[in-house]
């Protein structure tokens, strides 16, 4: 069992911290909002307003603000607030055993998979994959803000089709640990020591803006790396085509051509990612997954 960090209390403090693409500071504003509404505080770190080409300050600004998120006694959780690229660059430089001896919330998607997976492996601690303050161009949806509510408490999540509607890809019922997040993070971390480990484990997928032909290619190398062979089932989340010639149901016809002859149980539809509602789920903890009845159930996050 991966250690669950403690659950927030109404006062506590957030830390804010943003490792990817640089941030227009008035896009955060009025989101700030949701954590006066949530009860709680929180400290902006350097990289909200840093500034180095294409990230949000260099790499030493970016792991040094997390690190230090990490460390301060008064900060609970921390949430990555925009996503965007530049987390990469900097996991093999952070430190590991400081997170696992200062078990924290961790939230964020998109870019932030690159962080989720490391975490989850090399400090054996549960993340949250869930939807960022800048995520949304307004106010995040109702059901996405609901999300926040199991960090305060543990809840199991069940997710079934009176949230959208979902698409048995393969029969079968499940039970693992969950992990993975953006399909081409995940992809672009193959052959190094830090690619994601899927043993036994469900994964989720999910993207957005990619052509088909491009998603095709990240799935051959999950083939070809033997990741799809070794997991233990599949969640399908959304595939947002933006301008594409091409539909989900396209994508879907491609997915199911890999993962179909392995005869795993995968379920497609799931609203995590780039979507609306953005569903947050714990990764590194045990789910089951019924394709059968179309329904995951998910073990709470925190303690």
């Amino acid at each position: 069992m991966k250690i669950r960090p403690a659950r927030l209390q109404h006062g506590d403090t957030v830390g804010l911290v943003n490792l990817s693409s640089p941030l227009n500071i008035e896009s955060l504003g009025d989101k700030l909002a949701i954590l006066d509404e949530l009860g709680l505080k929180y400290k902006l770190g350097n990289t909200i307003q840093a500034y180095d080409g294409y990230l949000a300050g260099t790499d030493e600004e970016r792991l040094e603000d997390f690190h230090q998120m990490i460390r301060d006694p008064e900060v609970k959780a921390v949430f990555l607030v925009k996503g965007g690229y530049g987390i990469s660059r900097i996991i093999d430089k952070i430190s590991y055993p400081l997170i696992e001896d200062n078990p924290k919330i961790i939230w964020g998607f998109s870019d932030v998979t690159a962080l989720h997976t490391q975490v989850n492996e090399f400090s054996n601690v549960v993340t949250f994959h869930g939807p960022m303050l800048t995520s949304s161009k307004g106010e995040l949806d109702s059901l996405s803000k609901k999300m926040f509510q199991q960090l305060f408490q543990p809840i199991e999540i069940q997710y079934t089709e009176s949230i959208s509607p979902l698409r048995t890809l393969v029969p079968g019922v499940v039970r693992g640990e969950l992990t993975g997040g953006n399909l081409n993070r995940i992809v672009s971390t193959l052959g190094t020591k830090f690619e994601i480990d899927v043993r036994n484990k469900i994964l989720l997928i999910e993207d957005i803006g990619e052509s088909i032909e491009q998603i095709d290619l990240s799935l051959n190398q999950l083939r070809l790396s033997r990741k799809l062979e070794l997991a233990a089932g599949f969640l399908i989340g959304d595939f947002n085509m933006l301008n594409s010639e091409y539909s989900y149901d396209d994508v879907l016809n491609v997915i199911e051509g890999y993962i179909k002859p392995l005869n795993k149980p995968a379920v497609a539809g799931f609203k995590f990612g780039h979507c609306e509602p953005n569903i947050a789920i714990p990764l590194g903890v045990e789910a089951i997954l019924d394709a059968d009845e179309k329904t995951l159930r998910i073990l709470p996050g925190v303690e």
